[in-house]
């Protein structure tokens, strides 16, 4: 059974649910399949309660049980339209006025309920086994925030209650492990919305110490494969983004303001700044491919009601890279790219992974051809390298097709993070060119791409993804040292230096407080090593070790400690 189908039909369902309990008091929107489930849009003055989910639910219960058939019918649009305002259903009017088709699909279920409906859907409710009600949210008509504001129902369904029970288990786990939650509670991150505003992150210095880590990796290994690091400005003139397209078809994601007499914009990407490096100097065939990179701060215009964590912020930083190459080497290029990804990866523990490859959208710049090329480029890379993918089909960028890599975390749940995308239109609006071996000049394909993505969307996936126990090259704080007395501060400060000294993360708890607490709040605070230091310990300068999620590992020599550690910090692991 294609699951999309029996959750669009739950959603429908629900819908029927709503109107029987409701009736003229809750108006139709909408009510389509998601990735994980379904929702439906109402229209309804009173929110809708944890209580009224419960009643909802159960009057779905009793449609299912009576197995009641989905029967489709076609009719004419002003048909559909005077049945709709019959009903009193202005936004299911509004739809049938925008459908350019001479007849409309409805479904019908039961004695009264109709609904405007593509489909499919299953045969019969009774076809619906497993199915819960999760959670109630406010969202515009058409997304659009002078239109009314609507109740939104998110559900879930599935074909057998095993499935249903680990899917929700999930969510609870997935709770438990929000990093709005966690990130400002370990002190990692805060978003002062009240003081600051929506959507703008501030690191904590544990986080600034994660995403240090983090960063310094990155740049190695670009610079080990080949990559130039170039920083560009914050601000540059709105000219530049009108030849690169982005003020026409990006400009309500963008901050303009005025310096003087011209208009400049807080950049929301970084490659015209890219481009402008590019053009600094005449280019050899000899150059290419040249690559440049930068962990580049970006700011969007991004609507209150999407903003979300760090999953959603208004400025962030991407490890943006721009790729000039000549045509012959454009898919040794893309196919560096997606190993890079992959090796990226897994060095911070995320071994699964799904790909999309998205094509042209209805607004694009460039020929149909350019395009036609640089989607094929994209999509035989990935065959040749066995990859299986998804096509998402329009939600290329503006300028190109692109190759989405989405990590899959510990909970199965998609994080969208790499990007490549191939690029032959820019080239051609900013006039980069190349000299050839012949001395011809030729023109570049430019390809886009980025391996974390926003540092601040990696950051809350792998937050979530390890529940904030992070593996011990990553963790800001590696080991706390705690002395059973005062009279060891002295040992414990030898024992805190030595590991600094090798590089180590280390911190010393001289509280006035138990051993238990100590070993206790270290726990909480998720850092992988304990050393506790007692008399026998500084008499035999040795330490005893506590390994979190292990426990005690026995008393070791520092020396042999600092080795052992040092090993596993440089295995990554």
């Amino acid at each position: 059974m294609d699951i999309s189908i029996l959750r669009h039909s739950c959603s429908h369902v629900m819908a029927q649910a709503v109107k029987e309990i409701y009736g003229q008091e809750a108006k139709l929107a909408i009510g389509p399949s998601i990735e994980d489930g379904f929702y439906y849009d109402f229209d309804k003055k009173e929110p809708f309660t944890d209580e009224d989910l419960n009643k909802i639910e159960e009057k779905m219960r009793e449609i299912i049980a009576k197995d009641e058939p989905f029967t489709r019918e076609e009719i004419v649009k002003k048909e559909a339209s005077n049945l709709f305002t019959e009903l009193k259903e202005p936004y299911k009017a509004e739809l049938i006025s925008k459908i350019p088709d001479e007849k409309v699909s409805i479904y019908k279920t039961g004695n009264s309920f109709i609904d405007l409906c593509r489909g499919p859907h299953v045969e019969s409710t009774g076809k619906i086994k497993a199915f819960k009600l999760l959670s109630v949210a406010g969202a515009y008509w058409h997304g659009i925030e002078t239109n009314p504001m609507l109740q939104r129902i998110y559900g879930t369904c599935f074909e057998t209650q095993a499935e249903l029970d680990g899917y929700l288990k999930n969510i609870e786990e997935a709770k438990k492990r929000d990093h709005r939650k966690i990130g400002p509670q370990l002190e990692f991150f805060d978003i002062y919305q009240k003081e600051a505003g929506s959507g703008l992150v501030f690191y904590h210095p544990k986080g600034a110490l994660l995403r240090k880590i983090i960063e310094d990796y990155e740049k190695e290994e670009h610079i080990k494969r080949g990559y130039q690091m170039v920083i560009t400005p914050h601000i540059m003139q709105a000219e530049l983004w009108k030849t690169s397209g982005h003020y026409d078809y990006y400009k309500e994601n963008m901050y303009t303001f005025q310096i003087e007499d011209k208009e400049f914009v807080l950049k929301p990407m970084n490659c015209p700044g890219h481009i402008l490096i590019y053009k600094s100097k005449t280019r050899s065939y000899r150059e290419l491919p040249l690559r440049l990179f930068e962990l580049g701060t970006v700011y969007r215009h991004e609507k209150t009601g999407v903003l979300h964590g760090l999953l959603r912020v208004r400025g962030f930083t991407q490890d943006d890279a721009h790729i000039f190459c000549a045509p012959e080497q454009l898919r040794v290029e893309i196919s560096s790219i997606i190993d890079f990804v992959f090796d990226t990866m897994k060095v911070f523990g995320f071994n699964d992974v799904g790909i999309e490859l998205s094509t042209r959208p209805e607004k694009f710049i460039g020929s149909e051809t350019d395009w036609q090329n640089a989607t094929e480029a994209l999509e035989e890379t990935l065959k040749e390298k066995g990859l299986s993918y998804d096509i998402n089909a329009g939600d290329g960028a503006f300028y190109g097709p692109k190759i989405d890599i989405k990590l899959k975390d510990a909970l199965k749940r998609s994080w969208q993070c790499a990007t490549i995308q191939c690029d032959f239109a820019l080239p051609k609006r900013f006039n980069l060119a190349y000299i050839d071996s012949n001395g011809n000049q030729k023109q570049p394909i430019m390809l886009h791409r980025v391996i974390l993505g926003s540092l601040e969307r990696f950051v809350g996936a792998l937050l979530e993804h390890h529940n904030a126990q992070l593996p011990l090259w990553l963790s800001p704080i590696q080991v706390i040292i705690i002395p059973i007395k005062d009279t060891l501060e002295g040992y414990a400060q030898k024992v805190k230096k030595a590991l600094q000294d090798n590089f180590i993360r280390a911190e010393l708890n001289n509280c006035n407080e138990t051993l238990d607490k100590k070993i206790r709040q270290a726990e909480v605070n998720k850092i992988p090593y304990c050393l506790i230091l007692g008399p026998r310990e500084e008499k035999s300068e040795t330490v005893s070790v506590r390994k979190k999620g292990v426990g005690d590992k026995g008393s070791k020599k520092l020396e042999e400690f600092i080795k052992e550690l040092k090993e596993e910090i440089d295995r990554k692991e």
